[in-house]
């Protein structure tokens, strides 16, 4: 959303309130072709933790799984 304002100041902007969040956190197996993911309201680390469980879950048991994060950085929690 664009806004005109004086060169120097700072106008206020409204925060717009139509879309809700939601974060992904999803997991696949190719090779059995299976999948574990979760839809969730916020992303940190208790969020994570759920995650790691949905995804031990669905691994085979005396198999190993391997976690690949992209680096993102947890938002900033909602006030």
């Amino acid at each position: 959303m664009r806004q005109w304002a004086r060169r120097g100041t700072r106008p206020r902007q409204p925060a717009d309130q139509r879309y809700k969040s939601a974060y992904l956190f999803g997991a696949i197996c190719p090779a059995r072709g299976i999948a574990a993911g979760l839809a969730l309201p916020f992303a940190d680390t208790e969020a994570m933790q759920l995650h790691l469980d949905e995804i031990s879950r669905h691994v085979a048991r005396r198999a190993h799984a391997v976690l690949l994060l992209d680096r993102a950085g947890w938002p900033p929690p909602p006030n």
